[in-house]
C-alpha cells in the first residue's frame, strides 16, 4: 500500500469527506492538521495550495477531495 497523507484543517467538510472516503475503501492514511502543525501549514502554502484537504500519494500531490474520489483503487497499491 502506498503512503497517503491528508493535509487537513479544523471545521473542513471536504476534509471529513475525504477521510471518510479513504476509510470506506480501507485505505490507510496519515492525517496532518495544518492548524496544529506550523511546518505543515508552511509546506502546503509553499506548494501553492490554498484549499483543504490536500492529498498526497507517495509524495505526489493529487489535489483535493474531488480529485481523490475520481481515482481508482489501483492508485493506492
Amino acid at each position: 500500500m502506498k503512503e497517503v497523507i491528508v493535509y487537513s484543517k479544523n471545521l473542513c467538510g471536504y476534509c471529513v469527506q475525504a477521510k471518510n472516503w479513504l476509510k470506506s475503501k480501507n485505505i490507510e492514511f496519515k492525517e496532518i492538521n495544518i492548524e496544529e502543525q506550523l511546518e505543515a501549514r508552511e509546506f502546503v502554502i509553499s506548494q501553492g495550495h490554498r484549499t483543504m484537504p490536500q492529498i498526497y500519494i507517495e509524495g505526489q500531490s493529487i489535489g483535493g477531495y474531488q480529485q481523490l474520489i475520481q481515482l481508482n483503487e489501483s492508485a493506492f497499491n
